[in-house]
């Protein structure tokens, strides 16, 4: 605007000036705006997957039928079961073991073999030095009959949740042992 359009015009009136946006105004804008949109895309569905297994449902704890009630004795047996295992969306059914006896008052009980110290396979009457005892050969961890650790290894064996129903004993999900 040249000073004689601006003595025709009083400040109000005055028309509004458009300044022009540049190529390079139009093309940083437009890059900038597309770049942060794909810089955040891989967040966003990355995010999705993180909190999705929050999302979903909780199953409770799945029973598995192993053996009959009456073959329990209070002396531990080893019994082998099948158990469906889900991984994200790996599904599996591994071969699982559990010791399964019965206490002074005949209630059954299931512990797993699983050594607390290192992992190794417990058994019962494994050692003649540690008779009536669950021993591992590994490091010489040993437990008593109700899996409470004697030596070496740090916590008790776990148990398994145990139902016994129509003459069947099923087991369910591994939980610290509550018997020691």
């Amino acid at each position: 605007m040249t000073e004689a359009n601006k003595e025709e015009f009083p400040a109000e009136e005055m028309p509004a000036i458009r300044k022009e946006m540049s190529r390079r105004q139009f093309l940083s804008y437009t890059l900038g705006g597309t770049g942060a949109f794909l810089m955040t895309l891989p967040f966003v569905v990355n995010l999705r997957f993180a909190v999705d297994p929050l999302l979903q449902e909780r199953a409770g704890s799945e029973w598995v039928k192993v053996v009959e009630a009456d073959k329990i004795t209070e002396t531990p047996q080893s019994f082998s079961f099948q158990k469906r295992v889900v991984d994200g969306w790996y599904k599996s059914e591994p071969k699982m073991e559990a010791w399964i006896a019965r206490d002074e008052n005949g209630e059954i009980f299931a512990l797993s073999p699983i050594c607390k110290h290192l992992g190794c396979t417990v058994n019962w009457n494994g050692s003649p030095n540690h008779p009536n005892e669950y021993y591992c050969p590994c490091h010489g961890a040993h437990y008593t009959k109700e899996g409470k650790a004697l030596a070496i290894a740090p916590e008790p064996l776990d148990e398994y949740e145990v139902m016994v129903d129509n003459g069947f004993v099923y087991l369910g999900n591994l939980k610290p042992n509550e018997r020691v």
